[in-house]
């Protein structure tokens, strides 16, 4: 199996999970893969260690350039869409244990807690500054125009609109990291992979999952740090004294 730490997949949907205290917990189901490796890169080669991954799934090989079956056929692969690149374990990159033709199932996050997921957000085409930048609009009496822009450019001096001023524009269709979403539950079998929380795109949108680059630090006992409330902090400081 390759050492990568990271596969593609697909958003099935959004569902909601409790837990054993009854508390629940929105949850998104990703299709994780199987993905293949179509191409190794290496330092002393390419100037950095990866892997170029492919998500396998029903392709016509006609839909695909004659480019990317050349790339395909050389190793004798699956046609296949859907390829990025994912970063590899620092192990794999010195042994050479990742090579064309390895699969990539889920069970790579077998000992995560946390994953970062990359997707393309919604397209919502275009929208005024209230809907895009949340502004608050003008009065909404009568004779009023709420969702305006207001003024934007400044007056004798430097009588220009300074760039990256807000205003109305597209609004959506970007790319969208977000990070240390936790791991709630896996389906081998599936190759499913459900996390807490929301995830960019629409249904059935292609994502990057890799694990967590940066995955937060809980404490003993807790998710989150402990709150202090600071009248009772207060009264045992007086005590004290």
């Amino acid at each position: 199996m390759a050492k990568v730490a990271g596969i593609l997949g697909k958003k099935v949907g959004m569902t909601q999970l409790f837990d054993s205290k009854g508390e629940v917990h929105p949850a998104t189901v990703l299709q994780a893969g199987p993905c293949v490796v179509t191409q190794s890169k290496a330092r002393a080669r390419d100037g950095y260690d990866a892997a170029q991954i492919g998500l396998v799934e029903f392709v016509k090989q006609s839909r695909l350039s004659r480019p990317a079956r050349g790339h395909l056929e050389k190793h004798n692969l699956p046609p296949v869409k859907f390829m990025r690149e994912v970063p590899i374990e620092v192990d794999a990159a010195v042994d050479g244990a990742v090579k064309p033709g390895d699969r990539v199932l889920v069970d790579i996050f077998d000992d995560e807690k946390f994953v970062d997921v990359v997707g393309v957000s919604k397209g919502r085409g275009f929208q005024g500054v209230v809907k895009r930048h949340h502004f608050g609009g003008g009065p909404k009496s009568h004779g009023s125009m709420f969702q305006i822009t207001g003024s934007i450019g400044s007056s004798a001096f430097p009588s220009r609109v300074f760039k990256g001023m807000r205003m109305s524009g597209h609004l959506g269709h970007g790319r969208v990291t977000v990070r240390n979403l936790r791991v709630l539950g896996m389906d081998k079998e599936d190759n499913l992979l459900v996390v807490e929380g929301s995830v960019p795109g629409p249904a059935g949108g292609y994502l990057v999952i890799t694990k967590a680059k940066h995955p937060p630090r809980e404490r003993r006992g807790f998710g989150v740090a402990a709150r202090v409330d600071p009248l009772k902090a207060a009264k045992r400081a007086a005590k004290k004294a």
